[in-house]
Order: C-alpha cells, then sequence, then structure tokens
C-alpha cells in the first residue's frame, strides 16, 4: 500500500480491502430446489437433503422417531433446526450408513447444519456459535499389539 494518509479527511478515500474481505455465501440447491449436504461422525456417514415442507423428518425412509427410538438421539438429531429457529418449515430427507445409532445421529445432525446452511446462508453464524457446523473428529483407537484393547494391557498372573 503506497498511499500516505495525512489527516482524518484522507482516511475515507484510502482503499483498504482487507477491511471489507468477509466471505459471502450464496444459496447452494439442486434442480429439484432443495439443499443437500454430508455429515460424518465416526464411522457414519450421512447425506441429508432439506426442502420447503411440515417438518417431517425420514431416516432411511422410516420416521425418525421409529428410526431412533432414544429421545436423546432425537434431541441430537433436531438440535440445528431448533437453534436455528426452523422447526415445521422444512421437510428433511436422510440417508445414513455405518456406524452405530449414536455416530448416526451425530452424522445427520452435521449434515442437516450444513445443508441449512446452503439453503439459508444468513442461519450459519448460529449454527457455528452452537458448534453443529464442525465435524467430530474423534474417532475409535485401533487396538495394539501386546495389549488386551487399544490401552488396557492383558491381565497380569504372578503364578
Amino acid at each position: 500500500m503506497s498511499e500516505t494518509i495525512n489527516s482524518l479527511e484522507d482516511l475515507g478515500t484510502a482503499t483498504d480491502t482487507a477491511v471489507n474481505d468477509a466471505p459471502v455465501y450464496t444459496q447452494k440447491l439442486d434442480s429439484y430446489g432443495r439443499a443437500y449436504a454430508t455429515g460424518k461422525r465416526k464411522d457414519a456417514v450421512a447425506r441429508v437433503w432439506i426442502k420447503p415442507g411440515s417438518g417431517k423428518i425420514t431416516v432411511n425412509g422410516k420416521e425418525f422417531t421409529a428410526y431412533f427410538a432414544r429421545p436423546v438421539l432425537q434431541m441430537i438429531l433436531q438440535q440445528p433446526i431448533v437453534t436455528a429457529e426452523r422447526v415445521d418449515q422444512y421437510d428433511v430427507i436422510a440417508t445414513v450408513a455405518g456406524g452405530g445409532l449414536s455416530g448416526q445421529a451425530g452424522a445427520i445432525r452435521h449434515g442437516l447444519s450444513q445443508a441449512l446452511t446452503h439453503y439459508e446462508p444468513e442461519l450459519r453464524p448460529a449454527l457455528k456459535k452452537g458448534g453443529f457446523l464442525t465435524r467430530d473428529s474423534r474417532v475409535v483407537e485401533r487396538k495394539k499389539y501386546g495389549k488386551a484393547k487399544a490401552r488396557r494391557s492383558f491381565q497380569f498372573s504372578k503364578r
């Protein structure tokens, strides 16, 4: 930057591009008017589509309350919609594979959060603050040789 600023009046005319470099997010929809995103958690991978609707959530062709019987998993899955205050505004269709039920619920939550930001980019700050856009990278530790499990040693025998 070769400009020199001598007074406060010159400050208004100075062009500083570093201040206005905030990223602009745009809506990303497919040809059917749906937003798509992929979510991951442990070994589970979820593909999530959202479209305007009555708030119906379908997981692998079933109602989500039938697929996730535990209320905790249902709550985890609905967290992004509740945080964004968009309950009963979007229909969610998810296909999930791999891992267990807890990992699958986390994967759908991650994918749903990303799909919401694709549909409504202005929701990104609220979802980011809630930590829903960050992929939980914790995975199961591998088993080591000479150990019963990842860290547990075999039982010691004195005799």
